[in-house]
Order: structure tokens, then C-alpha cells, then sequence
């Protein structure tokens, strides 16, 4: 498993010179977001957007460089308490390529 690198923010607080408070907390966030899975991440910033309220799927995108598209699945996603996705497995079953060579019984 490769380590991701840690997304740099480009809120307008993040990008000003001298410091701001949000630069510490979305440091952190990115942080975490680069050791999560990618349903764990979409998830984790759809809490994140929702608790931010009117506009926060598109400063959470740009807090986290994750498409507003992903956040809004996963906000769709949380607020139908996971029921459509799977417990042991990060993608549905059956994405994905379909295999060149069919396999015989």
C-alpha cells in the first residue's frame, strides 16, 4: 500500500500569509483524509460539509480537493445510513473491468 500525499488546502484562509486558525484544522483534515480509504474520505467530508451548513459541499471541496459530485454522494449516501453500501468490501460488487478471458468451469 502507497502513502497518499497530503492535499494542500486552497481555501482563502489557507493561502494568505500569515496564519489562520483553519490552516492547523484543515491540515489535520487532509491529513486524515490521505490514510482513509476512498469511501471512508467521501463520507467523512459529506459529515464535515453537512456540519458546515448552506455552501459546505463546495468549501469542502475546496478544503479537500475532493469533487463536489463525490460529496454530494456521499452525503446521500449518509443521510440513507449506509444502507446501500456494502460492510465488508470498499466498492460494490461486480465494478470494475470485466475480465479479457472468460473463465470455464
Amino acid at each position: 500500500m502507497t502513502a497518499r500525499d497530503v492535499y494542500q488546502c486552497q481555501s482563502d484562509n489557507c493561502q494568505q500569509p500569515e496564519y489562520h486558525p483553519d490552516q492547523k484544522n484543515h491540515h489535520l483534515m487532509n491529513l486524515l483524509l490521505s490514510r482513509l480509504d476512498e469511501q471512508q474520505r467521501c463520507w467523512y467530508v459529506a459529515v464535515e460539509a453537512e456540519k458546515s451548513g448552506h455552501g459546505g459541499t463546495e468549501y469542502m471541496s475546496t478544503v479537500t480537493g475532493i469533487n463536489v459530485n463525490t460529496i454530494r454522494k456521499g452525503r446521500r449516501e449518509m443521510a440513507d445510513n449506509l444502507a446501500t453500501r456494502p460492510h465488508d468490501r470498499v466498492r460494490i460488487k461486480g465494478g470494475g473491468r470485466k475480465p479479457v478471458e472468460k473463465k470455464n468451469p
